[in-house]
């Protein structure tokens, strides 16, 4: 495990004057934000390095129609957070070798610490998308999870992405959210947060509550949070853009619309209550819920809901060869 020596260090705990700040500066909103949750983040979003994830993470990868033979020799994974997604895609086979990078250090940190733990051949760098500070024709394979529609060039992060790319290697971006997508399901973010965060204030669900100090602190993110979506996407608009950059044999597929129904208000709510108060039995209804409303997306939904309506974007394509 390597990160640079020269990589800033993490600000886990941004003044309230930062915040102002980052308001009118989205790279300064992603460095604190993602500073901030990094540490955490792994725990808010339920990701884990095990079955489970690597299940997810080799279902999103295999959803854009990649063919080729594995492993692929080098990876970089762009806008890395802890690292869920390159790590657990190298843990399914993969790829051999990996690179994380991301504008927060906080999280390259958390993701070279991951990595180190589960015994994978990883190195990261601290590194702004539109600029990746790697030479041209290194990797095989470039991935991203939930990570282009944080960035505001995307199409100047295309061409990053296709010049360290190898001739003919491939991009793999999942988890970008559809306009339609985004707008219910922040809609259903913010109904959970206000009654979960309501209701836990009367006498006998106070144990429910987490200290107001934590609670005032998720919503000083939050309000960083309206800064760092900077995108929603539609599918064909999203290919348009990634045409523009160079790639060629551009396809996209979405997924994820019960499931996102049932995923976004189970996160808040785990967001909004003590880690302790939900026990495996809670574990098992939001993963077997979800489990099962993915099979009705994929099996019923899909053939009648337009794909512009499901919450997630999966796109790939290719350096030309």
């Amino acid at each position: 495990m390597t990160a640079s020596p020269h990589d800033p260090a993490p600000n886990p705990h941004a003044s309230a004057e930062q915040v102002q700040a980052a308001l009118a500066d989205t790279k300064l909103a992603q460095v604190l934000y993602h500073d901030w949750e990094a540490e955490t983040y792994d725990e808010k979003w339920s990701i884990s390095y095990d079955e489970r994830c690597i299940d997810y993470a080799r279902g999103r990868f295999d959803a854009a129609g990649a063919t080729e033979s594995l492993p692929y020799g080098r990876a970089l994974e762009l806008g890395c957070g802890t690292g869920f997604f390159l790590l657990n895609l190298m843990q399914s086979g993969v790829a051999e070798r990996g690179s994380v990078t991301d504008l927060s250090p906080g999280m390259v940190k958390v993701a070279l610490r991951n990595g180190k733990n589960l015994g994978l051949d990883v190195d990261g760098r601290v590194a702004d998308a539109e600029t990746i500070p790697y030479e041209d024709d290194t990797f095989d394979l470039v991935v991203g999870h939930a990570v282009l529609h944080h960035i505001p060039d995307v199409e100047q992060a295309l061409r990053e992405v296709l010049r360290v790319l190898k001739p003919g290697g491939r991009f793999i971006f999942a988890g970008e959210p559809s306009t339609i997508g985004d707008f219910y399901a922040r809609w259903l973010s913010r109904a959970t947060w206000a009654a979960t965060t309501t209701v836990t204030k009367l006498g006998p669900l106070q144990s429910w509550r987490r200290p107001q100090a934590e609670l005032d602190e998720s919503s000083r993110a939050a309000a960083l949070e309206a800064v760092v979506d900077i995108h929603t996407f539609d599918p064909a608009g999203l290919e348009s853009i990634s045409r523009s950059a160079g790639a060629v044999e551009v396809s996209t597929t979405t997924e994820e619309f019960a499931a996102a129904m049932l995923g976004w208000p189970v996160r808040t709510f785990e967001a909004a209550v003590p880690p302790e108060k939900l026990g495996w039995g809670w574990a098992r209804f939001a993963f077997g819920g979800w489990k099962r409303l993915t099979w009705l997306d994929e099996n019923v939904l899909r053939k009648v809901v337009p794909p512009k309506c499901f919450y997630n974007i999966v796109i790939t394509g290719r350096k030309p060869a």
